[in-house]
């Protein structure tokens, strides 16, 4: 007689393989938007870290001269410069951060205002040591806009 042999048969079957890629996407699905918000978060810290340097090298500046400086070295309003750039000696700005700088005629008060072009704020610093941000849909070029020298016309939210 011929004898049958029964084989053994591993693996998974199509319904557990389904389900595995069923819960991978609603992971996937949970962590994406959220790394999205990571990201838009860590560029505005950038700007933020980069606003924070220029007014400790701003107080250093006045210290030294008993002025502040523009981001162009002079009194008055500032141009704006973007990253990889080096601005008063405070080290270079951050890639694809743009920061302006603004004194009065004197030199006596400025203002400080940074954006990065991924972020979704622009940072301004003052004088006085306060800082606040508001929301930009393009805060890079905001930031080189802001022709202050303080906040009071900002109007933007302690930070």
């Amino acid at each position: 007689m011929l004898k049958l042999i029964k084989q053994k048969q591993e693996g998974f079957t199509l319904i557990e393989l389904m389900i595995v890629v069923a819960i991978i996407g609603i992971l996937a699905a949970i962590a994406i938007p959220q790394f999205a918000s990571y990201r838009v978060k860590a560029f505005n810290s950038a700007a933020t870290s980069d606003l924070r340097n220029v007014m400790t090298s701003e107080e250093a500046t006045y210290a030294d001269a008993q002025s502040y400086k523009n981001d162009q070295g002079g009194t008055g309003a500032g141009t704006g410069v973007d990253g990889a750039t080096t601005i008063l000696g405070s080290g270079r700005i951050s890639k694809n951060v743009s920061v302006r700088i603004n004194t009065d005629a004197n030199g006596t008060v400025y203002g400080a205002f940074a954006g990065h072009t991924q972020g979704n704020r622009v940072i301004g610093g003052d004088s006085t040591g306060a800082i606040e941000y508001k929301s930009s849909t393009t805060p890079a070029t905001a930031a080189k806009a802001i022709a202050n020298t303080d906040l009071s016309a900002f109007g933007g939210t302690a930070l």
